[in-house]
């Protein structure tokens, strides 16, 4: 379960690594007077606690209660300033922030051409690397220098200035409307939800189209292009059209892959694109294509050259695996899928502090699915219960019903009619408070509400009719994604054949091989 600690300065020091916790005290020694010495005693105090319990700190009588909140503050910056000391030279940001702060220090002291020289070379790189923003904060201050340091070749610098700052300035200003874009569809998918009538699908197109009919996409530079295929996927997923959201999601991972030196520039939007990129071809169930990305996924992230730190690692653990459970639920392959179960909770656990419950929730989820899969339903119960009985929990209300129609499903096949009963109540009182109830998820809960009433002999005369309502169903765009988080098809197949599902899913998976 993830930690909620509430007090930020416990949080960051339970997630420094050994070697930032040995060079924070090798820091803080030079530091260390008559007059600090307590704020290293604050830290090794929290350094060996557990939990964060104020009273235990201030019982030896060390630390007095009215110094405590500044000698914190002051911990906590400390704690910063060592770890920034400490960053790898490798990274482009860092450094070119330092020949920056560097320039600044040479112009305090009037020593201009110096500064200049600095800029000069600084922003090269940082154009190189696609810094435009750094790169017009450079060209800005390179103008200020230029103002005061008076020479023969001022008018032809001036013009050379004038204009790199107008480009400069024109291409971030489209990366910030592409990015702006980006953001209000992110929030609107989580506010609304997926469109769910043509109504809404024509609002978020022509919302879109406004916003982007004035741009050209041939002029656009490495980071415009990333914010571009940024808004336009998640366009697409909004409107649930998942092939223009594979189509994006593939030129933004393509994007990178022509430039893999940006891959370890930006490991977070390299990753995020690839876990876009494999969703949009789990949800077209292009097998193929999904191992091909997943395999080289998993070699991006083990190369040497991969940037690594807490951030990425959880990153790379929550996208990589997420989607091997995917791969095997697309493919049947449950019984091969088990191994990784271990593996997950182990993870889980390493990665608590900075992973969310939401994210934590969803590989209860795909557990239980694999478990279902190998017709394991009392497992598969177990981690369904994890979901639906935590109370402190806020997520999409989509997870939260699929658990419950699921549960509902496995208390079927274990034949528990007590419990049957009693998941159809909680159920249903669930589902009636949902917002964005689909026809898919009605049609279960008024199906698993009549089983019980069917002799024996019809029951396969209602699982056929079940089947070809669902079949419908699922060709309607606003329906066909709730059949992604529960292949209810399958298992009336299942049901109808007498055969398992995993053997269900493995026919279709070789037959749609793309």
């Amino acid at each position: 379960m993830a930690n909620h600690q509430k007090d930020f300065l416990f949080v960051l020091i339970k997630s420094l690594s050994k070697s930032e916790k040995r060079q924070f005290k090798i820091f803080a020694s030079r530091l260390e007077t008559s007059s600090n010495t307590k704020f290293i005693e604050l830290f090794n105090i929290l350094d060996k606690s557990e939990v964060y319990d104020e009273k235990m700190i201030l019982k030896n009588g060390l630390i007095k209660k009215v110094q405590l909140s500044n000698l914190k503050s002051y911990l906590y910056k400390q704690i910063l300033v060592s770890i920034r000391l400490n960053i790898p030279s490798q990274n482009i940001r860092y450094q070119l922030r330092e020949q920056i702060d560097f320039a600044v220090i040479l112009y305090n002291k009037g020593l201009y051409k110096q500064s200049l020289k600095i800029l000069d070379k600084t922003k090269a790189l940082a154009i190189e690397n696609d810094e435009k923003y750094m790169a017009f904060e450079i060209v800005e201050f390179e103008k200020l220098i230029e103002s005061q340091y008076i020479t023969r070749s001022i008018q032809g610098r001036a013009d050379e200035l004038v204009v790199q700052a107008k480009e400069l300035n024109y291409r971030n200003t489209i990366s910030s409307k592409l990015s702006n874009l980006s953001l209000q569809l992110y929030g609107t998918m989580l506010k609304t939800g997926y469109v769910k009538s043509d109504v809404e699908y024509k609002y978020i197109d022509d919302y879109f189209k406004k916003h982007i009919s004035k741009l050209d996409e041939g002029k656009f530079g490495f980071r415009e292009k990333y914010w571009f295929y940024n808004a336009n996927l998640w366009r697409s997923f909004l409107v649930q059209d998942f092939l223009a959201s594979y189509k994006y999601a593939f030129k933004w991972v393509t994007l990178f892959y022509d430039n893999p030196n940006m891959i370890y520039l930006n490991p977070v939007f390299f990753l995020k694109g690839n876990n876009y990129l494999l969703e949009s071809l789990y949800m077209l169930k292009y097998k193929s294509k999904f191992k091909k990305y997943l395999v080289l996924l998993e070699e991006t992230i083990k190369d040497p050259r991969f940037p690594i730190n807490d951030n990425i690692a959880c990153l790379s653990f929550l996208y990589l695996y997420n989607n091997k459970l995917n791969y095997h639920i697309l493919e049947g392959s449950f019984v091969e899928s088990e191994y990784l179960i271990p593996e997950i909770l182990n993870k889980l656990k390493i990665h608590s502090d900075h992973l969310d419950e939401h994210h934590e929730m969803l590989f209860y989820y795909k557990i239980a699915s694999i478990y279902f899969g190998n017709e394991k339903y009392a497992e598969c119960i177990n981690y369904l219960e994890k979901i639906i009985n935590n109370k402190n929990l806020s997520m999409r209300e989509d997870l939260m019903c699929f658990s419950r129609l699921l549960c509902l499903i496995a208390h079927y096949e274990l034949g528990k009619d007590f419990y049957i009963e009693n998941q159809i109540k909680n159920t249903y009182k669930f589902l009636i408070k949902m917002n964005d109830l689909h026809e898919v998820q009605k049609e279960i809960i008024r199906f698993m509400k009549n089983l019980n009433s069917i002799y024996p002999s019809d029951i396969k005369k209602e699982f056929i009719k079940m089947k070809e309502r669902f079949v419908e169903l699922d060709k309607n765009t606003y329906e066909k994604r709730a059949f992604l988080y529960l292949d209810i098809i399958s298992w009336l197949e299942s049901k109808i054949e007498n055969r398992k599902i995993s053997d269900i899913i493995k026919e279709k998976a070789k037959i749609n091989n793309r």
